[in-house]
């Protein structure tokens, strides 16, 4: 091919591309685009618009395969034509050229109607024989468009789809403008004449400039049409609506100046008027053509407000719509010079399609696309245009607070349907709502291709897309078709794998897009509606064989992220962020799910101190006494760190101090020497007399390496000086050894102590009362009460052998409530909150508190 060749066939490609341009989607195009899946679609494709393969063999007399052949070349032909044979009759589609040619001509009458009207009632009293046949030939062919309207097809807004029934199209034309039409078309000069010349009924005749709006949309579609200049045709636009407005301005000042009595008429603008030498006071006598342009030549300067004070009104009506008409200019001058101004700036909707739709044929020329894509191209800008106010830019400066509500009214009704989201939580669906974005498809469109990398899922609102498996070897086999509650996407984004299917477009969609990063964000907080979405998922494609081999890898995926999300909820633990850890177990997270090393949420907020998170933690029903692999319960971790509070708690719900081993557990802590550490663990109802592999209790670690303060800790504790160990020693024998005096005598006042306790004094006699070397003072209060709470006075009471005798004494002396049922109900504690269990766990000198733990 020579170049002059190459460059002919492109003006001619460029030339056919932009007459096809300003072409509606076509169904021959549909049917060619889905012309190689020949089974679900053609038939949806029928279903659509409405064809009868039925009928139409029946009407070609063949049956068969022949009529089935004859029927498809009968319906191409229709479509081509533009006429559509349905049960009930012929149905013309509104791109028929021959319609298309009547609608050019019904517009020149309707531009002469929109113009003859207002001076018909300004200057006329009966129409002349010559214009009185022409106006009802005018409305004979007004009354043929009317008749014509009931067989024009029509695109649903809704569907995009072309609707060929007969019922819905006269429905619509019924509600929409046929009263006002068939009113227009009434001969209203006749009724006039007839009615006894009532000025009245000549009122009616303004209802003809209905037929303007033909004009106006012939001017949206000459705006749009890129082969004409936009400038040309916004001035033009302009000119006519200036010119049009004093037109009929024109004509109603006439009218004012001829509906006063003749003797009156003198009176008037026109009456009145005296130009040089020349009077009008006998204007009915002046050719028409004169008058009309006198009154639109008062019309214009009334409304430029330019005139030299030779025409004016003179009568108070005329003054009264100078006024309405001098205030409708000051609109229509607004009007005006703001259309100008936005053709100089170029900013407007129309003008920025037309811009872009030009760079797009240039591109599709230079790169020689073909008419299928092409189409498609021009199809979807087309569609952005039409419906912009999806664009997400319109709320562009709204807050996004405020544009989450609003995608949350707009979407949350359509999302609480999807299939797949059944059963979730309606936390997890409002935030799939609000991060959803609105896109429409044309039929023949791929959204997602077979193999392809899925970054979105999509959701159908309205319209119908098809699943196709496309075979090695080029062959299609539809797999399922996609109706609104839909979805498609899912797998490839849970699952991580290509696409598995090819979805196409069967008729216009509305479609909820959600990208996949936002998807899986979701899913890592509200996992377990991700396991729901799974079922949801097997269930709708119905378990076929590839689903099953899907589900072992979705499986996993689930149990990556429940994984996730323990390791979450044991931060937020360990953290102290309350907040977050609502929010987890409100998601549907497990508080019992222990991490990698056996550790619940309730072992790190014990560790750490966290008293309101362990409280909150004990009232989700978690497991108190709960072992982690190295056997630390939260108990021993809140003990371990020194927070007696929590372990307050703790114990308070229940907690146990299960030590594996206790007797090696304290006899190290001996040997630390972290007398605080075991003076919490005795505390708390350790055994004191726990022995380890060689039958060693702490007391005896403590003797044999002189830690008098440990032995004395572990002595008031009730630890025992006879316990043996495997080799016959005794804590004394230990302590002797140690050569600690001190220790040594600490030793025996306990040796003597517990002797007496068991009735073996050396003197042989029983010790009936025990001397006491131990005072405390008690307070009737909670230690965490307001100051102004803590004003009641305690008492000072010897420490007795046992902690019962030291509540009742206390509850007698300061008139306690509860004394009565003191063991059940009520308790002493420390500073610290911590309750104490045994008498002997008491100092000298120690402050403590009596509640009632009912109370």
């Amino acid at each position: 091919m020579t170049g002059g060749e190459r460059r002919k066939e492109a003006v001619v490609t460029a030339s056919a591309a932009e007459e096809e341009e300003e072409e509606e989607f076509e169904v021959q195009d549909v049917r060619e685009r889905l012309g190689s899946s020949m089974g679900s679609r053609f038939n949806l494709i029928d279903r659509q618009f409405g064809l009868s393969r039925r009928n139409a063999g029946g009407a070609g007399g063949g049956g068969g395969s022949g009529g089935g052949s004859s029927t498809s070349k009968f319906s191409r032909q229709s479509l081509i034509n533009g006429f559509h044979y349905v049960s009930k009759g012929l149905i013309i589609h509104p791109d028929n050229r021959w319609y298309r040619a009547w609608s050019k001509f019904i517009l020149l009458w309707a531009v002469y109607s929109s113009f003859f009207t207002p001076m018909e009632f300004g200057f006329f009293r009966g129409l002349p024989e010559n214009l009185f046949i022409l106006d009802i030939v005018g409305q004979i062919a007004f009354l043929f468009d009317i008749v014509l309207q009931f067989f024009i097809s029509y695109r649903d807004p809704q569907t995009y789809r072309m609707v060929y029934k007969r019922s819905p199209i006269a429905l619509r034309y019924l509600k929409s403008h046929f009263i006002v039409d068939l009113l227009g078309c009434m001969p209203w000069d006749i009724i006039y004449q007839v009615s006894g010349r009532r000025e009245e009924v000549r009122y009616l005749l303004w209802i003809r400039l209905w037929r303007v709006r033909r004009v106006i949309e012939f001017f949206y579609k000459m705006e749009k049409d890129i082969r004409i200049n936009y400038l040309f045709t916004r001035i033009i636009k302009l000119i006519v609506v200036e010119l049009y407005c004093t037109h009929t301005a024109a004509c109603i000042f006439y009218y004012l100046a001829t509906t006063l009595p003749a003797s009156s008429e003198g009176y008037t603008w026109i009456g009145s008027l005296k130009m040089g030498d020349y009077s009008y006071a006998q204007f009915r006598d002046i050719d028409i053509w004169t008058r009309y342009t006198t009154s639109l030549y008062f019309a214009i300067v009334t409304m430029a407000t330019v005139g030299y004070g030779d025409i004016h009104a003179v009568n108070l009506r005329e003054m009264i719509f100078v006024m309405i008409y001098v205030s409708f200019d000051m609109i229509l001058g607004a009007y005006l010079i703001g259309n100008m101004t936005a053709l100089i700036v170029k900013g407007s909707k129309t003008e920025k399609y037309r811009d872009k739709m030009t760079d797009l044929i240039k591109y599709m020329n230079r790169n020689q696309l073909g008419r299928d894509i092409r189409n498609q191209i021009t199809g979807h800008l087309r569609l952005q245009y039409e419906r912009s106010y999806t664009e997400a830019s319109v709320l562009q400066e709204i807050p996004i607070s405020i544009r989450a509500k609003i995608s949350e009214t707009l979407y949350l009704p359509i999302i609480e349907k999807v299939v797949l989201f059944n059963g979730c939580s309606t936390e997890f669906i409002n935030q799939i709502a609000v991060r959803l974005h609105e896109e429409f498809f044309l039929p023949g469109e791929i959204i997602l291709e077979q193999g392809s990398v899925v970054d979105q899922l999509y959701f159908v609102c309205q319209g119908a897309l098809e699943e196709v498996g496309m075979g090695e070897d080029g062959s299609e086999e539809t797999v399922s078709l996609l109706q609104p509650n839909s979805s498609f996407g899912e797998i490839s984004i849970i699952c991580n794998i290509p696409q598995p299917y090819t979805v196409r477009v069967c008729e216009l969609c509305r479609l909820l897009r959600l990208d996949k990063q936002s998807f899986s964000d979701i899913l890592e907080i509200f996992f377990y509606d991700g396991r729901k979405i799974l079922n949801n998922l097997l269930q709708a494609k119905e378990a076929t064989l590839r689903d099953n081999n899907l589900e072992s890898d979705i499986t996993f995926h689930i149990g990556k992220q429940e994984a996730e999300l323990a390791l979450r909820v044991n931060s937020a633990a360990f953290h102290g962020d309350l907040f977050q850890l609502k929010g987890f177990i409100r998601a549907g997270a497990d508080p019992n799910r222990t991490d990698y090393d056996g550790r619940s949420p309730l072992h790190l907020a014990a560790s750490r101190g966290y008293e309101d998170m362990a409280s909150f933690l004990i009232g989700k029903g978690v497991d108190v006494d709960v072992k982690d692999k190295f056997g630390n319960t939260p108990l021993m971790e809140a003990i371990k760190s020194g927070h007696d509070r929590v372990a307050s708690l703790l114990v308070e719900k229940g907690a146990s101090l299960n030590i594996d081993d206790a007797g090696s557990f304290l006899c190290t802590s001996v040997v630390r020497g972290d007398s605080d550490f075991l003076k919490r663990f005795l505390a708390f109802g350790v055994d004191p007399n726990s022995k380890d592999y060689d039958h060693r209790t702490p007391l005896h670690v403590a003797a044999s390496e002189g830690l008098y303060l440990m032995a004395k800790l572990l002595v008031e504790a009730g630890a025992s000086v006879f316990t043996k160990d495997r080799w016959g020693n005794t804590p004394l024998d230990e302590g002797r050894k140690c050569g600690n005096k001190n220790l040594i005598k600490l030793l025996d006042g306990a040796k003597t102590a517990q002797m007496a306790e068991m009735g073996d004094s050396p003197l042989g006699t029983r010790v009936t009362e025990t001397h006491h070397s131990r005072k405390c003072t008690v307070f009737p209060f909670h230690p965490w009460c307001p100051k102004e709470e803590r004003k009641r006075v305690g008492i000072l009471l010897w420490v007795p052998k046992s902690i019962e005798e030291l509540i009742k004494a206390a509850a007698e002396q300061l008139e306690f409530q509860g004394e009565e049922d003191s063991t059940s109900s009520t308790c002493v504690v420390t500073e610290d909150g911590g309750r104490i269990l045994d008498a002997n766990m008491i100092d000298d000198g120690q402050k403590l508190y009596l509640i009632n733990q009912t109370r």
